[in-house]
């Protein structure tokens, strides 16, 4: 497969997976852009691979956490609209699910770059931690404890906003057993 074939091919399942990854479409068409960038310079060894896209999407993947390291990046919250586009549902969202949604997105952009990455490659991409951790460059074992920060630091976060704040201090209301 030419690279122009590739590209053509899987460049809205490597932009979906970037602005997942990095919460922000405009910095995701930039990691992408860098990232065929680099994989047009190698193209013959990686078309040669048994899947090119994985490999691809591992160099989206560093060039994010690489970006996040090189220079500070402001984030701006995700919306359900942002990622999706011009192909969001004709259906109307139901009114709670909403708010749910928008603070899951904040939550998840304010993660660490790695366990950012983690989740978004465990449960939008798929990925078993064996194969995150060859994304990652790290042991399986890792990629569990960046997942296992990552969903105690949500639930904590997520907890929190819906428990009044006597509740989370231990306190109640006069006449309350």
């Amino acid at each position: 497969m030419r690279f122009e074939e590739f590209a053509r091919a899987r460049l809205p399942a490597l932009l979906r997976y970037a602005t997942v990854l990095a919460g922000d479409r405009e910095l995701a068409r930039d990691v992408v852009q860098e990232a065929l960038a680099r994989a047009l310079v190698h193209w013959r060894r990686i078309e040669k691979l048994d899947e090119p896209y994985a490999y691809v999407r591992r160099i989206v993947t560093n060039e994010f956490l690489s970006l996040r390291r090189r220079r500070r990046v402001r984030t701006v919250a995700l919306t359900f609209e942002a990622l999706d586009g011009p192909r969001a549902p004709v259906a109307p969202d139901p009114a709670s699910g909403h708010g749910d949604r928008e603070e899951l997105w904040r939550q998840l952009a304010a993660l660490p770059p790695r366990q950012r990455a983690v989740l978004v490659l465990r449960y939008y991409e798929g990925l078993s931690d064996p194969e995150i951790g060859e994304v990652l460059r790290c042991r399986p074992g890792t990629v569990r404890a960046y997942a296992s920060r990552a969903l105690a630091a949500l639930r904590i976060e997520l907890t929190e906003r819906r428990e009044p704040a006597e509740v989370r201090h231990g306190r109640t209301e006069v006449g309350e057993v």
